[in-house]
């Protein structure tokens, strides 16, 4: 079997900017509720999707936020997607998918500690994590654990991985703690661009065995020196941002195998559901009920 886990917190900023708008019968705009609803649906149409589970940031900050000021903050999101949250969790646990809504840690820490509890299982055949998020390639392992791109329909997979960030999953906090992450707010260490960055990676594997003397190195960039200078300048810094862009796998998780298995949807609670958001059209394309 495989089981797919995806990133809600995604696929409701994908269907705000990317779906129409419309409004509730109490005037609320529920576009993206509606998008991300639809978006769920094909995926359980889709024959091999037995076991789903989808994530959420139910508040946009995170014990990251402590770490870091600069990380990053639900400030600058639209009042009308982040009031859709709610509604896309309720109107995914009316789908029947099982669904994690995270306070403390990120949307991101529940795929990945899902990634690993399920893919220790040997009655799992393989783990899709549906995100584009180049976090989540830290968690790939082989073809056992891979990340999927439904947009544009690419999986990528730990040789994929590799082709594309130059190093293995292992490796992807380091990345990134050296390159940087606009999206997380996270700076980065001036210089190290991904070339340069995969080019020493793809030799030390961590950032914490980079010698700050360039001479010591078994590999040669271009810059070396200016890189090594701004590393050993900036340890303390690369170890926090490191921090920061590793995902945590021990967020608690209720749900076993058994728990995240898809049953159909609960048709009383989605009937209700389509009603309150004004779309029972939604409701004729469930490929299956729950019969309980």
């Amino acid at each position: 079997m495989k089981v797919h886990l995806v990133d809600g917190t995604f696929e409701l900023f994908r269907a705000y900017f990317g779906a129409p708008e419309a409004r509730a019968p109490d005037g609320r705009e529920v576009g993206a509720a509606r998008g991300l609803l639809r978006s769920m649906l094909a995926l359980l149409r889709e024959p091999d999707v037995t076991h789903v589970a989808c994530a959420f940031d139910t508040v946009i900050e995170s014990f990251r936020n402590d770490l870091f000021p600069g990380y990053k903050r639900g400030d600058g999101i639209e009042p009308d997607l982040l009031a859709q949250f709610p509604l896309a969790e309720r109107g995914c646990r009316a789908l029947g998918i099982a669904v994690w809504g995270m306070l403390e840690f990120e949307a991101d820490d529940a795929l990945a500690a899902g990634a690993a509890r399920y893919g220790a299982d040997p009655e799992v055949e393989q783990v899709v994590l549906c995100s584009p998020d180049k976090d989540l390639c830290q968690c790939v392992q082989g073809e056992r654990i891979v990340c999927l791109d439904r947009v544009r329909r690419s999986r990528r997979d730990e040789k994929g991985v590799w082709e594309k960030f130059g190093v293995g999953p292992e490796s992807i906090p380091d990345w990134l703690a050296l390159v940087g992450d606009s999206a997380d707010g996270i700076p980065g260490i001036a210089g190290w661009g991904a070339k340069s960055t995969a080019t020493v990676l793809a030799h030390y594997g961590h950032l914490e065995a980079v010698p700050d003397d360039p001479g010591d190195w078994g590999v040669s960039p271009r810059g070396a020196q200016r890189l090594a200078a701004n590393l050993a300048a900036g340890r303390d810094a690369a170890a926090l941002y490191k921090r920061l862009a590793t995902l945590r796998t021990d967020v608690p998780l209720a749900e076993d195998l058994e728990g995240i298995r898809w049953r159909g949807a609960d048709r009383a609670a989605l009937e209700a559901f389509c009603a309150e958001i004004g779309d029972d059209r939604l409701v004729d394309t469930v490929p299956h009920w729950r019969a309980d």
